[in-house]
């Protein structure tokens, strides 16, 4: 006999980077799995070292970082963890995107601008990467940016049922912040039972990022609990001036709803002056005690990262997580 046969077993290995461990050690909790022991630090020039302390030959690698505040020493942190992997023979690697950096520079607005939401797919594949999986992405088209497999996950489940389960009693209404994301409310709509839609017209000044002028709200919101749907909070200048014209309008009480806790700059003390009921996020990105303050509640990612992780590992199907949807 000219061959040699041997059944070989496949072995899941999770890894983290340093801008989110605190996710990363829940997802491996759930799976039942310790995250690989891992070396990383910065040289005197900023330069990022990266070793694994066991090794990963043959695995099938789970690279989870959280492209958070300063993003990109973190994306570059996660690049070379991919690159690492790679050189050390892991047998697939899947890069895990709890927040995907640059995904709102995803097209072009004017001329001579760059798109770099697909660079980061590129810089992604070029590392290593063989899958890439990503939470609430701000386009889905931003899956056809990478060349191979993406699992694009939703944290709708989670927040729908803890809105459900608080508030599900009340007349409600699910608004939208823009028009541009009606099916999302659509879909959080038909999860909290069929509840009427809104959403607020707005204009913003491509030379002047981070703000909007909330024009008007369309649709029957008067003496209802607004949902007030997005995918993210950045600086909050959106959400809150959306949350005071659906109060100017007659809203009961508002709540904001988001997959993507940023919080950058004033996004804190806007949430707090805001007339909001409370402010409902996920931990995709680390919010520090100090970003943190008596409305808000943070809900764990994890259970539904490690579900994912868990279905692409013994090749089941993600999109059954998703009621078919994702």
């Amino acid at each position: 006999m000219s061959s040699i046969n041997k059944m070989t077993e496949k072995h899941l290995m999770v890894f983290s980077g340093r801008a989110h461990p605190q996710l990363a050690q829940e997802v491996a909790d759930a799976l039942g799995t310790e995250l690989v022991p891992t070396s990383a630090y910065d040289f005197a020039n900023g330069e990022i070292y990266v070793r694994y302390e066991e090794s990963v030959r043959g695995c099938d690698a789970f690279v989870i970082q959280s492209h958070t505040a300063p993003i990109n020493e973190w994306i570059m942190e996660h690049l070379i963890m991919v690159d690492a992997l790679k050189r050390a023979s892991a047998k697939r690697i899947t890069v895990v995107l709890p927040f995907y950096g640059y995904a709102r520079q995803d097209k072009k607005h004017r001329g001579r601008e760059p798109i770099s939401a697909r660079l980061m797919a590129d810089l992604f594949k070029v590392a290593g990467a063989d899958r890439l999986m990503a939470i609430d992405l701000h386009t889905a088209q931003i899956q056809g940016f990478f060349d191979g497999p993406v699992d694009h996950l939703m944290a709708l489940p989670i927040l729908t049922k803890h809105v459900k389960d608080k508030y599900g009693h009340l007349d409600l209404a699910v608004v939208s912040p823009d028009a541009g994301r009606i099916k999302v409310a659509e879909d959080w709509s038909n999860r909290l039972g069929g509840v009427p839609l809104a959403f607020i017209h707005k204009t913003r000044d491509i030379n002047r990022p981070n703000e909007v002028v909330a024009k008007r709200v369309v649709g029957e919101i008067k003496g209802r609990v607004c949902v007030l749907v997005d995918d993210m909070v950045d600086t909050a200048g959106t959400i809150t001036k959306a949350a005071d014209a659906l109060m100017e309008e007659g809203a009961q009480s508002v709540i904001i709803a988001a997959t993507h806790g940023i919080l950058s700059g004033p996004a804190v003390d806007r949430l707090k002056a805001c007339k909001v009921e409370e402010v409902v996020l996920t931990n995709t990105l680390p919010i520090p005690d100090d970003r943190r303050f008596d409305k808000l509640t943070v809900l764990s990612i994890a259970p539904l990262v490690s579900q994912a992780i868990r279905e692409v590992f013994e090749d089941g199907s993600v999109t059954k997580l998703f009621d078919g949807k994702a």
